[in-house]
């Protein structure tokens, strides 16, 4: 047999089949809207290396990533919540309310600094289950409360500190933030990211409460029938919510040494934009974490281009808000023509017989 092996063995049945199998898999990437995500990610970063001045050098591949940290970790919680249905809108208040209290409590409170994060961060988490709260316990929908959350901590935000902002952090705690990774240029704030990017796609992945995930997106009460507790869940991702719109404030405010009212100002469309650009659905129950970090990766890249380009900022407000409406209704687009051409070869396939 290991003479044999030596040899090329003309191909036998099952070896064709294996190789039908792994480009019929191929095929199948490919064919998904996270194959086509990664795609366009690969074709706008070559495209863009080659034609925009600047774009490929480290510098800005820094500044590029650390623009994505607080994308992307805001993008993972907010994943998990759009495959149930809900949505969370006030993630980027809860960023600006983090940033204004941590600058608060170190402007007059006395308190160390490691002790003002943990605060933040438990701060995060109760504004998070406010939002849980009234989606979970009075069954309001989740649009509505998050609206009116991202209003209500955005004001928050501005009563705490005004027009003011506080800008005398410690250097090292400032120079950490925007740490690379020794002889790279790549952030070190990238790795907990990462991580807990990580974490999240094994949760919803391979895990019991992924699935539970989706079967709620799905249907409600189909989800609550076989035994999901429903409410306790989507609660609980609103806190987690929260406590990532806490970290991000942390970052936000150190990366920055600024704490401002209006930190973070906008970010939640950017936010919902990347998590749809990345193939979940807006009507809950489908969608992977591979494709939000795609779509998250693409448009900071999209972005990061255009402003290297001298494009108006108005003109990126634009560029997001297309690219919401295009993952909204592509998707829904191409699903729908499949399913016309499957409903009409099975047709043709019942006439045939």
């Amino acid at each position: 047999m290991a003479h044999d092996s030596l040899y090329a063995a003309p191909p036998s049945g099952a070896d064709t089949e294996r190789e039908a199998g792994r480009l019929a898999g191929l095929r199948g990437a490919l064919g998904t809207w996270d194959g086509a995500i990664v795609a366009v990610l690969v074709v706008a970063v070559l495209l863009a290396s080659l034609s925009v001045q600047n774009f490929a050098t480290g510098r800005n591949v820094q500044f590029l990533l650390l623009d994505l940290v607080p994308l992307a970790l805001l993008a993972l919680p907010m994943t998990l919540i759009v495959i149930t249905g809900e949505i969370d809108l006030s993630v980027a208040s809860v960023v600006g309310l983090s940033s204004t209290l941590m600058g608060q409590m170190w402007l007059s409170s006395g308190l160390s600094l490691e002790l003002i994060c943990v605060l933040v961060v438990l701060i995060g988490g109760v504004l998070g289950a406010v939002n849980g709260l009234f989606v979970t316990g009075f069954g309001l929908p989740s649009l509505a409360v998050t609206i009116g959350t991202l209003a209500l901590y955005r004001g928050l935000s501005f009563v705490v500190l005004g027009d003011q902002a506080v800008a005398d952090f410690p250097a090292g705690w400032t120079a950490a933030a925007v740490q690379t990774i020794p002889g790279t240029s790549i952030p070190a704030a990238v790795v907990p990211v990462l991580l807990l990017a990580l974490v999240f796609g094994v949760v919803l992945h391979a895990t019991p409460v992924g699935r539970a995930l989706y079967a709620m997106g799905n249907n409600d009460e189909a989800a609550t029938f076989a035994g999901v507790s429903v409410a306790r869940t989507k609660f609980w991702l609103f806190v987690v919510s929260g406590v990532v719109g806490g970290l991000v404030g942390i970052f936000w405010t150190l990366r920055y040494a600024s704490a401002r009212g209006d930190n973070a100002t906008g970010l939640e469309l950017t936010v919902v934009t990347a998590v749809l650009l990345g193939g979940v659905s807006i009507f809950g129950g489908r969608g992977g974490l591979l494709g939000v970090v795609a779509g998250v990766l693409l448009l900071g890249v999209l972005r990061n281009a255009l402003q290297l380009a001298d494009v108006d900022a108005n003109a990126l407000t634009i560029v997001t808000g297309t690219l919401l409406i295009v993952s909204v209704v592509l998707p829904n687009a191409v699903a729908d023509v499949r399913a016309r051409l499957h409903r009409r070869r099975r047709r043709a396939q019942l006439g045939a017989s």
